[in-house]
């Protein structure tokens, strides 16, 4: 049978992983789930996985919650309430529940099971579940059809990396026509892909599966008595080893670039990496692409602006992102990335850092290599960045020394 992609839109159900608690982004996870830490100055991180959804025509969305979810449910309804129910379109956040027994969310494929009501409802043939705290450009529709072309059961999402690497993912091993032999959660010896040994797959957290395959796995392995709590530890190795047809999907990135791009900032280093790249000249990651635009809650704050006065207090942004409402006031900014309603005063020296929305920087103050989360107020003649024996003595500061200033913190 040959599905038209608007059969395929109908009859796919897309369901995010969102309830992570990004212990290693601490403490910018102190009061928020991953998914919704910001990132590049106006973004939260789901907005590209959602992004993605809606580029590739996917507008019937359950997005999965449960660690501090506040934040990500105010988002959710404040930027991305535009779905038509009239036109069968939704977006909804669902916390557990205890539907079928009184645990929380105990693992991906668990937080799936609990809510599969939620599919057999509709009647759906396809369940698409991505994770709401990667970064990169997919369009999810040729995931599907090429899901369908090999009549597979389960379609598994899969970058190549550089085998040296590949030790940190889960990695798949296939065969030449991508058929799934095996997986394995972070090797210590990665199997490679067919004729190319240097270079391995691993799982981008994103699976097609079969409605009435998944139910069957979850029954017989609930029968069996073997663990279904998880995708990558439970669900695909046991129907990889009952033959069931799980197939790799090479990943076709839509971000325009020479190197694929997708990325999980699961770290403080790797956040402020993935960050800093955003303001390089040639950043690997293209916020400017008018086909692939990407979405988030546009705030109604008055242009960015930039004050000299007289003598040496000249307001200058160079090299950096600069969000609406910020203003800089007889400072500087270089190679920073600077949120929504900043107040930079006269005097003030920003460089290499992150500063989120709301936040006032008092006059004098310097500023390097830090993450300052929402709504601080700096007082007057204060250093961060340049001590990290004294930073340590009052932030966290991580491995590589960025130093990060909690949301709400009182000097």
């Amino acid at each position: 049978m040959v599905y038209t992609g608007s059969t395929i839109l109908r009859k796919t159900l897309t369901m995010i992983l969102a309830g992570g608690q990004g212990e290693r982004l601490f403490p910018l996870t102190s009061f928020r789930t991953k998914p919704s830490v910001p990132f590049g100055g106006k973004y939260r991180i789901i907005d590209f996985t959602l992004s993605n959804c809606l580029n590739s025509g996917f507008r019937r969305i359950y997005v999965l919650t449960q660690y501090k979810s506040d934040s990500l449910n105010r988002h959710l309804y404040e930027a991305w309430n535009i779905f038509n129910p009239e036109l069968r379109e939704f977006i909804y956040s669902v916390p557990p529940q205890f539907k079928t027994s009184n645990n929380w969310y105990l693992g991906t494929a668990n937080a799936i099971e609990q809510n599969f009501n939620l599919i057999e409802d509709e009647n759906y043939d396809w369940l698409l579940i991505l994770s709401g705290d990667h970064i990169y450009k997919m369009d999810y529709l040729k995931l599907i059809q090429s899901h369908i072309e090999k009549k597979a059961h389960l379609s598994i999402s899969a970058i190549q990396v550089q085998k040296s690497e590949a030790s940190r993912f889960g990695v798949i091993q296939a065969e030449q026509n991508c058929k799934v032999t095996s997986f394995i959660e972070k090797p210590k010896n990665p199997p490679t892909i067919p004729n190319e040994p240097d270079l391995s797959f691993v799982n981008m957290g994103i699976y097609v599966f079969n409605v009435a395959v998944l139910k069957e796995t979850f029954e017989r392995m609930e029968k069996e008595k073997v663990t279904s709590l998880d995708f990558g530890k439970d669900i695909i190795p046991y129907m990889i080893k009952n033959n069931y047809d799980v197939y790799a999907y090479r990943f076709v990135d839509e971000n325009k670039k020479d190197e694929p791009y997708w990325i999980d900032v699961g770290t403080i280093d790797s956040y402020y990496a993935a960050s800093m790249d955003l303001i390089s000249v040639n950043p690997h990651f293209n916020l400017y692409d008018n086909d692939w635009p990407l979405r988030t809650q546009q705030q109604q704050y008055p242009p960015a602006k930039t004050i000299s006065h007289e003598g040496e207090r000249v307001g200058r942004a160079i090299n950096s992102l600069i969000s609406d409402g910020t203003i800089i006031s007889g400072g500087l900014v270089e190679r920073s990335i600077i949120g929504f309603n900043i107040r930079v005063n006269s005097y003030t020296y920003i460089t290499d850092s992150i500063i989120m929305d709301n936040c006032n920087i008092g006059r004098h103050t310097r500023i390097r290599r830090t993450i300052v989360d929402k709504n601080v107020t700096i007082p007057e003649g204060i250093e961060i960045g340049f001590d990290t024996e004294m930073d340590k003595k009052r932030f966290h500061v991580s491995e590589t020394g960025i130093v990060v200033i909690p949301k709400n913190y009182v000097f």
